[in-house]
């Protein structure tokens, strides 16, 4: 026999389309647990603003529990804080709140005017960059190593009001359409800042973009072209990641130019897989609050075969983990996938 495959080589020869001894159970949002974080003794707060105790509780969960990747960062204000929005970390919480935006860019949509500074020095980018080093350094060899951005219209959503961005893209769509295109650039030198870094895959995160927010036919004409322009220009491999209930939206999405789409528990992942046929990748979609958090540990194998008889490439969360995680849950999840994971 010979020697396991790394974990490493498993995700990036699924993404060549490579033979694998096993399909991969990885991400390409943040995973991080608190039974990682308990015995460091950290304020989740600093995990932001650390770049060793970024990269250090980022490998945490693949040490742990044998998920295959680490990635960072771990909130949405990353993007946003470079291009001027403020940011609240609060400092003085000892439990687990994730930092919002305190102050944004334009308080009105139509203030909002998208000014890219130099950003391999702007907000937070360098630190992220530091840990995506880091990890590669550390643990490189045998992980995946994985980073995130916001997509164009999700970062238009941190920098001006959301309600408003919502109404202007069904009355004031030609003005959307170019902040949304100068915010493709700033997310495309971010990616590369990234990936020059060291990271591995590059997944764009289009949360705010979904059918549970913005109509297909919205989507179609004002999301779908500044993510086309995102992912001709970021090398592979690369993934488009929406939530919510895009069953309505998955040949769109696979239009965009992604080797993967990532979609999470609302969706119907074999008709998914119908739709865009076997050539694109798949990676989903188990509830990753619903299967980790408040499902019975014994009910867990059920939902990842699901995931598998769907024809996924390889089972990914559909969101973040929430870290408040339970650990034989998160167990049972790993120990699944290496069974139902043989190609």
């Amino acid at each position: 026999m010979g020697t396991e495959m790394s974990s490493r080589d498993r995700v990036l020869k699924v993404f060549k389309k490579e033979q694998v001894d096993r399909l991969p159970f990885f991400s390409g949002m943040g995973n991080i647990t608190v039974h990682g974080l308990q015995p460091l003794q950290w304020n989740f707060a600093e995990l932001h603003l650390d770049a060793e105790k970024m990269a250090q509780i980022a490998a945490t969960t693949a040490q742990l529990f044998g998920l295959e990747c680490a990635v960072v960062p771990f909130d949405m204000g990353v993007e946003a804080e470079a291009l001027g929005a403020g940011v609240n970390y609060y400092a003085h919480r000892t439990d687990i709140v994730y930092p919002t935006i305190t102050k944004k860019v334009a308080d009105k949509f139509d203030d909002l005017k998208v000014r890219i500074p130099d950003l391999s020095r702007a907000g937070r980018i360098p630190l992220v960059a530091k840990a995506i080093a880091l990890l590669k350094e550390q643990v490189g060899d045998q992980l995946a190593i994985g980073a995130w951005v916001l997509g164009p219209y999700t970062l238009a959503g941190q920098l001006t009001d959301i309600g408003e961005l919502a109404k202007a893209a069904l009355k004031k769509t030609a003005q959307v359409q170019e902040i949304l295109m100068q915010l493709a650039e700033a997310i495309i030198q971010i990616a590369g800042i990234y990936r020059q870094a060291g990271a591995d895959y590059i997944t764009v995160r289009e949360m705010g973009g979904g059918p549970d927010i913005i109509s297909p036919r919205i989507f179609k004409k004002l999301i779908q072209p500044p993510l086309t322009k995102v992912f001709s220009a970021l090398d592979s491999p690369k993934i488009l990641h929406i939530c919510g209930g895009t069953d309505m939206i998955v040949e769109s999405m696979a239009e965009c130019g992604a080797d993967a789409l990532s979609v999470d528990q609302k969706n119907d992942l074999a008709e998914t897989r119908k739709k865009i046929g076997s050539d694109l990748l798949l990676f989903g979609n188990f509830d990753p609050y619903g299967t980790l958090v408040s499902l019975p540990a014994d009910e867990v194998d059920q939902v990842v075969k699901n995931c598998f008889d769907a024809g996924i490439n390889a089972l990914w969360p559909g969101c973040d983990l929430w870290p408040d995680v339970k650990k034989e849950n998160l167990e049972a999840v790993v120990t699944a996938a290496r069974k139902y994971g043989q190609p």
